[in-house]
């Protein structure tokens, strides 16, 4: 299934969903202290592991074994103090680099369920 690193992936997935979000984020306000407040409450790794939590039961076996593979990365030093958080976010952005990189539709169906949820609006 993988064709690069899985670090790679988490990489350009942590960048892809910041671009989700501030996407997002300037659809709703101009205030630049909202677009701030609203971008940082959605990308950090607390955020991210629920909606990895919110997705679990859609994944495909593929994705739950590249989400499990990503979950066990390497933990840089600055974050043991939430590691359980950021290994989770780390899962979650691979699959999103994954998916960014060679399944964009799968990436919009679930871009198209985030958005939706009561706690992203």
């Amino acid at each position: 299934m993988e064709k690069l690193p899985l670090k790679n992936y988490a990489h350009i997935g942590d960048a892809v969903w910041e671009v989700f979000v501030r996407d997002y984020v300037i659809q709703k306000t101009s205030n630049s202290k909202q677009l701030h407040k609203m971008t940082t409450d959605r990308v950090n790794a607390t955020f991210q592991k629920d909606m990895l939590e919110f997705i679990s039961d859609s994944l495909t076996e593929d994705e739950q074994e590249l989400a499990r593979r990503g979950r066990n990365l390497p933990i840089p030093i600055g974050r043991k103090s939430i590691q359980h958080d950021y290994r989770l976010a780390t899962a979650f952005e691979v699959l999103i680099g994954y998916w960014y990189l060679y399944n964009k539709e799968r990436l919009q169906y679930f871009w198209d369920i985030f958005k939706n949820l009561d706690s992203f609006i």
